[in-house]
């Protein structure tokens, strides 16, 4: 098997949600509690989950914007983990990001030939001729004419806004682009169009996605493995055929029964989860799911389950995995 191009090792990441003043404790939210995964090259390797689950930080932590308190972060055989910025930004080129909102990630007031020649100024030794060129070349690659690059960018729709993001973070050849929630901002047949461009690009250009998202559709349609986090940990990671073939966590069952059947004579089992998510500054004992399932047991309560394999690496975190598993 090759080696991963991204290894996560029992990462943590907590915040200071309070200072604890006149005798009070300072209070943490616990953002990242003990997340492990591996990222294979050529793969789209999903985070799935509620907001506020830890996705966005999780992949911040990859990109070394943060630093974990705990665990390590692997880039390519190198421990990023708490690296000083010096030694990271050689590293800057080979991982990118897609953000979810692309207006906010461009500058108002600068042509989008500029924005998207800035990276190639910073990373390589082209002439500015040559960086024209190029930048002409990433717009027609997404889908663009060279000559929107004359353009600013409240001159573009929301889905030509997402595609220059893309020409951004492909334009210095990166190894992994990290795409948070890239296409939640944008309508159905628009976000169709920018995953099947991601899809066409991770071809031509042999790219690995990280691909965070709440939307259990999109996530079908470009994923090849799944984790769904649940208040900072992953509580079940499979192939993308597998899980939603055969989910075994609840939380998972209930997400994928939300997903909305495009057959109406076809009717699904809505399962409902009750109550609210608990605070990520103070999470529960033992399984951090135990408050919503309605499977819940004392060890549920007391005790926090591992992760167990249930065959062609279906890694879930439950006690009741079995029974599940079974069904």
């Amino acid at each position: 098997m090759t080696e991963p191009i991204v290894s996560v090792r029992h990462a943590v990441k907590t915040f200071q949600a309070s200072k604890g003043g006149l005798g009070g404790k300072k209070k943490f939210v616990h953002a990242v509690n003990d997340v492990s995964f591996d990222i294979q090259p050529g793969e789209t390797f999903s985070l799935v989950g509620e907001s506020g689950c830890g996705k966005s930080t999780t992949g911040r932590l990859i990109d070394h914007l943060i630093s974990p308190d705990s665990g390590e972060i692997w880039f390519c055989g190198k421990d990023i983990s708490h690296i000083p910025e010096k030694e990271m930004r050689p590293l800057r080129a080979d991982v990118q990001m897609i953000f979810q909102d692309p207006y906010g990630s461009l500058n108002p007031r600068i042509k989008i030939q500029d924005q998207l020649g800035e990276p190639l100024l910073l990373h390589t030794n082209l002439s500015q001729g040559e960086r024209l060129k190029k930048v002409q070349e990433l717009l027609r690659t997404v889908g663009l004419s060279a000559s929107h690059g004359e353009r600013y960018p409240h001159e573009f729709s929301g889905g030509q806004l997402q595609r220059i993001g893309i020409a951004r973070a492909i334009s210095v050849n990166p190894k992994l682009m990290i795409a948070d929630e890239p296409v939640s901002a944008l309508d159905v047949s628009i976000q169709a169009q920018v995953l099947t461009l991601m899809k066409k690009l991770q071809s031509q250009l042999n790219l690995t996605y990280l691909f965070i998202s709440h939307d259990l559709s999109v996530v079908e349609m470009i994923s090849d493995r799944i984790a769904v986090m649940y208040l900072g940990a992953i509580v079940e990671l499979a192939d993308k055929r597998d899980l939603y073939a055969r989910p075994i966590h609840p939380y998972t069952q209930a997400l994928l029964s939300a997903v909305p059947e495009p057959d109406p004579t076809i009717k699904k089992d809505r399962i409902l989860l009750e109550g609210d998510i608990p605070s990520p500054v103070n999470p529960p004992s033992g399984c951090l799911f135990h408050t919503r399932c309605a499977y819940c047991t004392e060890r549920c309560r007391q005790e926090v389950p591992e992760a167990r394999d249930f065959g062609n690496g279906h890694m879930v975190k439950c006690h009741l995995a079995e029974k599940f598993a079974g069904k």
